[in-house]
């Protein structure tokens, strides 16, 4: 197995940037989608903010606040503009005060391995940044993406110009622009974006330079499948986010795409694909529970863009999984707010039941039943969950049923 850490082994400094991931209480809202540019979005969330809190979201994941070439965020340009396509910098530091005042801490989305360029330069590619703050010139490009800079410590992503982190002035002008997101704008927290494409030891000297609470990274590659069928086995798969995690100093933790394509398989009659080899949920949770952050679905993956998306007759399944086990939850906008009343009251349901039952990133679990059309598990010894159209409950009169829906319920003491 590969392996996994001591989860209580941390160094207690002041403003420690894994404080929150010590606690372990966390519960994330992707408080976006592929459309939301589209829809004045800061002023839209800004209303939901009442209810975000009330529903238990630790947390709220926004998109990229800053001046993109593309409407979505991901194309930045100039990265000290905060007027978006999500609104005015006016509306957005409206949105960061509300949440504030409800102790929802927002979280921001950081797009450091490429910038769109202003000026054409060498080779007649937009690789300068002329005219804007931060005014870099080809030298703060990969050379394998058109710049005059070292090759990329990571995977590239293509068409733009890549950001060469191996340049001392490019990370002291990145730390920079992240402590006045963190200091100044009022984010709190920082969500990686495309982790892949840059080496792990500079999202630790960001994280330690600019302390966000918490942070999490995207690091995504393929699971492991033969054809379209997904392997049992995704070990492999695992340790890669493990050893981006492990690259941070542990600081960051990692979205869970190893659940992610483990349960969406899974809930379609595979649920034996819940139990790994050792007895353990078979994700990233499995190993390293405190830095696994689960979900369903994101912009990427759902969404009008739906490049993996999770089966969505059984969404719930899922909820009922992530929002009971180990890691740290993250539920995904429209699931929540545009699915109908119905799935927003279970959701928060099951976070009721997370919160009151003191469960949390590393509460100890007990998998009972891992058949094709059961999965059941006890966790932290306070809550009992099962999945699947088979039929199970826990023996014991001290359990009470608490919620349940379509193939899932879920048991408190």
């Amino acid at each position: 197995m590969g392996h996994s850490r001591n989860e209580f082994h941390q160094n207690n400094q002041q403003s420690d940037p894994a404080a929150a991931i010590r606690n372990g209480k966390e519960v994330i809202l992707q408080a976006f989608n592929w459309e939301s540019h589209k829809h004045d979005w800061w002023r839209n969330l800004e209303k939901k903010v009442p209810d975000i809190a009330k529903s238990g979201f630790t947390s709220a994941w926004l998109p990229p606040p800053t001046n993109s070439f593309a409407p979505e965020g991901y194309l930045p340009q100039n990265l000290y503009s905060l007027n978006s396509s999500y609104g005015s910098e006016h509306l957005l530091k409206a949105l960061l005060n509300k949440m504030k005042t409800y102790k929802v801490r927002a979280m921001a989305d950081i797009v450091i391995n490429h910038r769109v360029g202003t000026t054409k330069g060498h080779g007649g590619m937009y690789n300068r940044y002329d005219g804007i703050p931060l005014p870099w010139d080809e030298h703060a490009v990969t050379s394998d993406t058109g710049g005059w800079g070292n090759k990329s410590t990571g995977d590239n992503f293509n068409g733009v110009p890549n950001i060469d982190h191996t340049q001392q002035f490019v990370r002291k002008d990145i730390t920079n622009w992240l402590r006045w997101l963190r200091n100044d704008v009022g984010f709190q927290d920082f969500r990686f974006d495309f982790a892949r494409g840059y080496s792990p030891k500079y999202v630790k000297e960001y994280i330690e330079n600019a302390k966000p609470i918490f942070s999490v990274g995207e690091y995504w590659d393929s699971c492991n499948y033969k054809g379209s069928y997904l392997e049992y086995n995704q070990d492999s798969h695992r340790q890669r986010i493990i050893d981006w995690i492990d690259g941070t100093g542990q600081l960051s933790a990692a979205f869970d795409f190893t659940t992610k394509g483990i349960l969406q398989e899974a809930v379609k009659g595979q649920l034996w694909r819940l139990r790994d080899a050792h007895g353990k949920p078979p994700g990233v949770m499995g190993w390293w529970p405190s830095r696994a952050v689960t979900f369903l679905d994101n912009h990427d993956t759902g969404s009008t863009q739906a490049h993996w998306p999770f089966p969505s007759h059984h969404v719930m399944e899922g909820y009922a999984y992530i929002l009971t086990h180990p890691g740290v939850p993250s539920v995904f906008y429209d699931h929540l707010y545009d699915w109908g009343n119905s799935f927003h009251d279970e959701i928060v349901k099951l976070i009721d039941v997370r919160r009151q039952q003191g469960l949390h990133s590393r509460s100890s679990i007990t998998i009972l039943e891992a058949q094709p059309n059961l999965y059941a598990a006890n966790i932290g010894d306070k809550v009992s969950m099962k999945i699947g159209d088979g039929s199970w409950c826990p023996s014991g009169k001290e359990w009470a049923l608490v919620t349940s829906g379509h193939q899932y319920a879920v048991w408190k003491k």
